[in-house]
């Protein structure tokens, strides 16, 4: 008697993985700084990649969890560690400037081309904020703590209140107003918005204190 031919579900599925998954990745990148989040498409991906779209579905159970990864993988790629320059102004312009910073033209276009999708896409907005937005978030919110740390402002300002600021003001100019975000653009923010807030909160907390 031949041996039992086993069902197709039992077949063990190769994984996507390594060079193969990196692949993917970009390939998806490429296509939604081309057409956008809400025209990629699997089927695009899978053709790019030249791979079936099967073979994406293995690993991503949607185009909303392919692509997530695919921003975290060019985060991983090209975010440097944060600069310790002694300075909570110096250290706020020094993370923006950098490569995934507000200055980060590629990074931009990106952001750019997900916009509808977050205000959409329901499954890509809250996967896009809970595992790319909470990691830039608490990036930049260490910059005040570890300002916090070495006695530069006090330890009860509202971190908060300041933490979003620089992005906010960099993405508005980018994005609403059509203007280039420069490190000078970042340094004039830091400055005239930032700093003076943070040092308002600190005169606050010593005046409360008194």
């Amino acid at each position: 008697m031949p041996p039992a031919v086993p069902e197709p579900s039992a077949v063990p599925r190769p994984r996507v993985e390594g060079e193969r998954e990196e692949e993917i990745l970009t390939a998806a990148l490429q296509l939604l700084g081309l057409v956008g989040y809400d025209k990629l498409t699997m089927d695009a991906i899978a053709s790019a990649a030249r791979a079936s779209k099967a073979t994406l579905y293995r690993r991503w159970s949607s185009k909303a969890e392919l692509v997530i990864e695919a921003l975290n993988q060019m985060r991983a790629r090209h975010e440097k560690p944060l600069a310790d320059t002694g300075s909570l102004r110096t250290d706020l312009i020094a993370a923006a400037c950098d490569a995934g910073g507000v200055t980060d033209e590629f990074g931009l276009s990106v952001l750019g081309n997900i916009v509808t999708a977050i205000q959409h896409d329901k499954e890509f907005a809250t996967a896009f904020r809970s595992q790319f937005v909470a990691e830039r978030a608490a990036r930049q919110r260490s910059i005040f703590e570890r300002a916090i740390a070495r006695g530069e402002v006090p330890a009860d300002i509202d971190i908060d209140c300041v933490v979003n600021v620089l992005p906010a003001v960099c993405l508005l100019q980018a994005f609403v107003m059509g203007e280039d975000v420069t490190p000078q653009t970042v340094a004039e923010v830091v400055d005239t918005v930032v700093m003076p807030a943070v040092l308002h909160q600190a005169h606050r907390t010593r005046s409360h204190k008194k």
